[in-house]
Order: C-alpha cells, then structure tokens, then sequence
C-alpha cells in the first residue's frame, strides 16, 4: 500500500492513539487500569527513556497505531522494550498496516540497540499472532501481566 504514512508521535495525536486503542480493546475484551494509563499520558507511561508511539495514515486518516515501551531497568538503559497498544482501524484492517507499524516499531528498537522486544497478547486474536510470528515473534512462557487479557507472550531477540 503506497499511500500509507508511519510517522512518530506528536502530542496532538494523543487522541488518535487513545481512540483507536479503545476501539480494538473494547470490541474483544474489557478496557483495564492499565490502558487506561498509557493511554491518557502516554508522555508518562510510553514516552520515557526513548519510548516511542507510531501512527499510519491514509491520506490524512489516522488509522493505526503501535507503541514502544522501554522496559528495561533505568541501569540497563534499553536493552528491552514492549511492543503494545497495537491498533488498527476496522476500516483498515487486512491492508498490511500491522504489518507495517510492527517492522517500523522494530527498526527503531533496532536503532536503539535493543536486545530484545516482547508483547503480550490473546490468543483469540489469531490474524495479530500471525503477523507477528511472521516477523519474528516466537512464543515464551508467561510472566505475571497487569492485564487480564493477556494469554501469550511472545518475544523476538534482535
């Protein structure tokens, strides 16, 4: 798709990410504590040491978004980040735009110097764990998640 744009964040798409995220999460499961968080001060929660949200565009559409979270320990800097808040807009869906915010969101960890990117997801959503095994994710054991939701943790050392 050549008319889709990834750009980085900015505070004036805070909305667009909170919109898109409450969409996908309310359409399969419950909105939690968490999300909420990250979602109304991505600034506080995502942002930190080089944390990053990424957004696709069509035309001047907002249509989906993916977060970076350095979650590494501040004296390891950032060797590990979450991949989370990945969204795409129903009317979008099925165009490769996961796709192509997950390999962006990559690059980046890539350019950082990350060691190691992870996600937690459900395994309901097939279509998603697809495309991330086909990027690279592979499946690992759980760890206690503050979100109910979570029913698979996949990981990709880089």
């Amino acid at each position: 798709m050549n008319d889709v744009s990834i750009f980085s964040y900015s505070p004036q798409y805070q909305a667009d990410f909170k919109r898109l995220n409450i969409e996908w999460i309310s359409r399969y499961f419950a909105v939690e504590p968490h999300d909420l968080e990250q979602l109304d001060h991505p600034e506080v929660h995502v942002m930190p040491r080089s944390g990053q949200i990424f957004f696709a565009t069509i035309g001047e559409e907002v249509v989906g978004c993916v977060a970076m979270v350095n979650t590494g320990t501040p004296e390891q800097g950032v060797t590990e980040f979450e991949l989370a808040k990945m969204a795409v807009s129903p009317t979008a869906q099925g165009k490769g735009i996961g796709k192509k915010l997950c390999l962006a969101a990559i690059d980046y960890a890539r350019q950082l110097g990350v060691k190691k990117v992870w996600l937690e997801s459900n395994r309901i959503l097939t279509p998603a764990l697809t495309m991330y095994a086909n990027v690279g994710f592979r499946e690992v054991p759980s760890i206690p998640t503050p979100y109910a939701r979570a029913d698979i943790r996949m990981e990709m050392v880089l």
